[in-house]
């Protein structure tokens, strides 16, 4: 039985993202999350007593919990495909390849669990994760969504600590990013800020598994998850596997855009 034959009381839904705040850990290459008040209660009052409030939020498309579109990268001058990114941009926006022409995901989703397989509360900073680690978790099918955890979503009120500043960063290596998109899945996602390893050391590092994946494979990229209560309920229910729901904000030719995944598990 799948959590969509099930009646409500035998499903958890965990909810997948990080929460938009100012201050939030953000790659400094991007616009951070910015929020105020722009119309505050009793500022334009109406003349029932009814008053409103509003706000006004800037924020990178890469910002938080969001969805890589296939426009996020280009390799000499092409996108994933063969597209030159010139024919792919109409008015400063992506005509082809970009975030509002991602379907809605609708599917089974795998967790590996690294802290829990190698039992430690965290990967190290900097630490690969490998085709072994893969194979020693679920296997995954052609349209799943495959989410890695590496527990630095515990590192996520420290936002020099959880960027990774100099130390480096967990995530997926380029072995592993090619044993899960030869596996057919169609989007994988992490709870770090880049999704692949990056090694400790000063300045930019290259992006050799989004050049993979994105470029030469069209798979979806998912950056800033939260995946420690999933974690808890999925071994709480003797599971890796559950329903994935998530779809990113429509953003007009955009990169990339915020998203808001779920997970729902069945008991």
């Amino acid at each position: 039985m799948t959590p969509l034959d099930m009646p409500a009381d035998d499903v958890t839904v965990v909810d997948l993202a990080q929460p938009l705040e100012v201050g939030m850990p953000a790659s400094p290459t991007h616009p951070p999350f910015e929020f105020a008040l722009r119309h505050r209660h009793g500022d334009v009052p109406y003349p029932d007593g009814l008053t409103g409030s509003h706000e006004i939020m800037i924020l990178g498309g890469h910002v938080g919990t969001h969805m890589d579109a296939l426009s996020h990268v280009a390799v000499d001058g092409r996108l994933h495909g063969g597209v030159p990114v010139a024919d792919a941009m109409h008015a400063g926006r992506y005509t082809s390849h970009g975030i509002d022409q991602v379907r809605p995901l609708f599917c089974r989703g795998v967790l590996y669990d690294l802290p829990r397989l190698r039992k430690v509360p965290r990967l190290a900073p900097g630490a690969p994760v490998g085709v072994a680690d893969l194979e020693a978790g679920p296997v995954p099918r052609p349209g799943d969504v495959a989410l890695i955890r590496t527990g630095w979503a515990q590192l996520w009120d420290d936002p020099r600590a959880y960027v990774g500043d100099e130390s480096g960063v967990p995530g997926l290596d380029l072995a592993a990013a090619a044993w899960l998109a030869e596996r057919g899945v169609a989007a994988v996602g992490a709870d770090t800020i880049a999704l692949e390893q990056r090694p400790p050391g000063p300045g930019p590092t290259g992006l050799p598994v989004h050049r993979l994946l994105l470029h030469e494979h069209g798979i979806n990229l998912i950056e800033v998850l939260e995946l420690e209560k999933l974690s808890q309920t999925l071994a709480a229910a003797g599971t890796e596997e559950f329903l994935f729901v998530g779809a990113p904000l429509k953003v007009v030719g955009a990169t990339g855009a915020p998203i808001r995944p779920l997970a729902v598990v069945g008991a």
